[in-house]
């Protein structure tokens, strides 16, 4: 099967206009899936200190724009909203979209934005707990005519959720790289597994962790999608990549060693070879992450050059 290629737009240090643009060129081009995030600001942290808007009313708009693309949200922090209500939203986004959404659920990582906007923002173990709740209540809420659930964190009392999905089964993607706990998860009850800014090799190892996961309980390992999300810092020469290698290190400091490996930073001879090696390690689609700004020459040169290369050698 031919894979899937994506795009997930960061919304940050953009204008609405430009994002808009993009996501209409990003379809024009015919990419296969166009994601955003789930912050109020900015990621990597900076304190809040660059624009960046909110995620759902970014994602209407995002239905809007498209008509081609599967879009979606990698991912959505169950603490910052009620599970009924995602579900709620999902079905929404999908009329939208005309059955092109996804929902992405995951167990948050910035604590600074949660914080500042007085959320709560438990230990990972109990987020995780909340992930579990939310993941069963969002699929009964989207196949279900009422749906009841008593949990710890979460309480749904006889909900319906009309009208129903376009989509026969709205797919629940859920993201992160936890072997004891998360991926458990994502094998009872996700439709995809996102991971962010691994290697190929380490991609591999995970998703071999996640198989295992699936035969203990109990389900088809080839029912589940995979999808690696890559930062885009392609240059089109030697010397733009090495521009592009610092500009990391000046976005992401500290974390820079803990995304690098997971980095589209090369040429355009290399990149196909360094797409498939994710393809071969498991994955059935990849996304390239785009945070503004970019090099919109390579961006150009990635959909009107690369992504055919790499749908024929997939398929």
């Amino acid at each position: 099967m031919t894979i899937s290629l994506g795009v997930h737009v960061g919304q940050q240090n953009m204008s609405m206009d430009d994002m808009r643009a993009l996501w209409r060129k990003l379809d024009d081009h015919r990419v296969d899936w166009i994601s955003a995030w789930d912050h109020f600001y900015e990621a990597p942290p900076k304190n809040g200190t660059e624009p960046h808007f909110e995620a759902v009313a970014t994602l209407g708009a995002l239905a809007a724009e498209t008509s081609h693309a599967r879009i979606g949200c990698l991912v959505f922090y169950v603490g910052y909203r009620n599970p009924a209500l995602l579900a709620k939203m999902a079905t929404t986004l999908d009329h939208i979209s005309g059955g092109r959404f996804e929902l992405g659920i995951g167990a948050g990582w910035h604590v600074w934005e949660a914080s500042a906007y007085g959320y709560p923002f438990p230990d990972i173990g109990t987020r995780l707990d909340m992930l579990e709740e939310a993941a069963q209540i969002i699929r009964r809420m989207l196949t279900e005519e009422r749906t009841n659930f008593s949990g710890k964190h979460y309480q749904v009392d006889n909900a319906s959720c009309l009208p129903r999905p376009v989509q026969d089964r709205l797919p629940i993607w859920i993201g992160g790289v936890g072997e004891k706990r998360t991926l458990k998860l994502v094998a009872d009850y996700a439709d995809g597994w996102n991971a962010a800014y691994l290697s190929p090799q380490e991609f591999g190892r995970v998703n071999e962790v996640l198989n295992h996961w699936c035969e203990d309980e109990s389900r088809d390992p080839a029912s589940l999608r995979r999808a690696a999300n890559v930062t885009f810092n392609l240059g089109l020469t030697d010397k733009d990549v090495e521009r592009e290698r610092q500009r990391l290190r000046e976005v992401w400091g500290d974390a820079t060693d803990r995304v690098i490996d997971g980095a589209l930073i090369c040429t355009p001879e290399r990149t196909v070879e360094r797409l498939m090696e994710y393809a071969d390690a498991g994955a059935d689609e990849i996304n390239i992450a785009l945070r503004a700004p970019w090099n919109e020459e390579a961006l150009d040169a990635y959909l009107e050059q690369i992504m055919p290369q790499v749908r024929a050698a997939s398929s």
